[in-house]
């Protein structure tokens, strides 16, 4: 089933309210300071929406996070009955020290059509839209995907380019991709952001791969569909904890590895407003008692894929 249309704005407007939030606070170093805003004022804003909101991805667990805690349930309606992931505010050290790259970010399906994922690390793959299957595979070696995703897209390896999180664990992929003189683009936060940069070739990133957060991998997966992108991603357990959560949620094979189809299933929409400034966005600028605002923003059934750039006021 069809997400109706005229809940696009609806969504629009939470990541732009949550993103207008934090611009007082935006370069003051305080990170908790600034997602505390973000967080508060998307929840108020999701509480005032006509159809009944439930958490599948959110600030964490009820014990661990005081709102948007998984399975907490917003909104005025008994229907229609959706199901949300939302990072509030990704890229927190972004915002505190007024770095490009943070974003306020929202995925919504119909119930039950989005994986919950565990508050866990996950191995992932993201790559560009229209690649044949088998192409790019998670079980494959790094030289192995760059070589067969260059013979596709019919490029030199040199000409190909990477994008990763800047952390010591990925450093064996780096030093591979060095050896092959593949371009390299480091991000330090906003993993979201960075696998989204593989659906448009002016982005210039070819594909990214690494270990990042779970339920950012599942925020991600929902604007790669709407692009016919491709993503693949396999959740890393390293304690009892994590493993005892994962299996409350309902995962059962540990080992599994994930592609789009698993992660979001029918139609989906997808927000990210800009807070500072970074490749998909614009940050917040202010225009008297008004916010200019930027949201990235995909509806897989209506093929919308588009900036939706608005004067809004900040109403809470």
């Amino acid at each position: 089933m069809d997400i109706e249309e005229k809940f696009l704005k609806h969504f629009i407007k939470v990541t732009q309210q949550a993103s207008i939030a934090t611009f007082s606070k935006i370069g003051n170093k305080n990170k908790n300071e600034v997602d505390a805003l973000a967080t508060d004022t998307m929840r108020k804003v999701l509480n005032n929406i006509e159809m009944k909101v439930r958490v599948v991805i959110g600030e964490g667990e009820l014990d661990e996070a005081p709102m948007l805690y998984i399975g907490e349930t917003l909104g005025k309606n008994d229907e229609p009955e959706i199901d949300i992931a939302v990072d509030p505010l990704e890229g927190t050290n972004f915002a505190a020290n007024n770095l490009p790259g943070a974003l306020s970010v929202i995925a919504a399906t119909y119930k039950n059509n989005l994986l919950h994922a565990p508050e866990t690390y996950m191995d992932k793959i993201a790559y560009g839209p229209n690649v044949e299957k088998d192409v790019v595979d998670l079980d494959n070696n790094f030289n192995q995907n760059i070589k067969n995703l260059a013979d596709f897209k019919n490029k030199n390896i040199e000409d190909m380019s990477i994008c990763i999180l800047d952390r010591p664990r990925h450093s064996k992929i780096i030093d591979e991709a060095k050896k092959l003189n593949v371009k390299i683009k480091l991000i330090s936060d906003g993993d979201v952001s960075g696998a989204i940069l593989v659906t448009n070739e002016k982005y210039g990133v070819d594909i990214f791969l690494g270990i990042g957060g779970g339920p950012e991998g599942v925020l991600a997966a929902c604007a790669l569909d709407a692009y016919n992108c491709g993503f693949q991603g396999r959740f890393i357990f390293d304690d009892d904890k994590s493993i005892k959560r994962a299996n409350n949620m309902g995962i059962k094979d540990l080992k599994k590895k994930y592609n789009i189809k698993d992660i979001v299933k029918g139609d989906s929409i997808f927000c990210a407003t800009g807070i500072t400034k970074g490749e998909l966005v614009n940050g917040i600028e202010v225009l008297g008692e008004y916010f200019m605002t930027d949201t990235f923003v995909t509806h897989k059934s209506k093929n919308i894929k588009m900036n939706v750039k608005e004067k809004v006021k900040k109403i809470l």
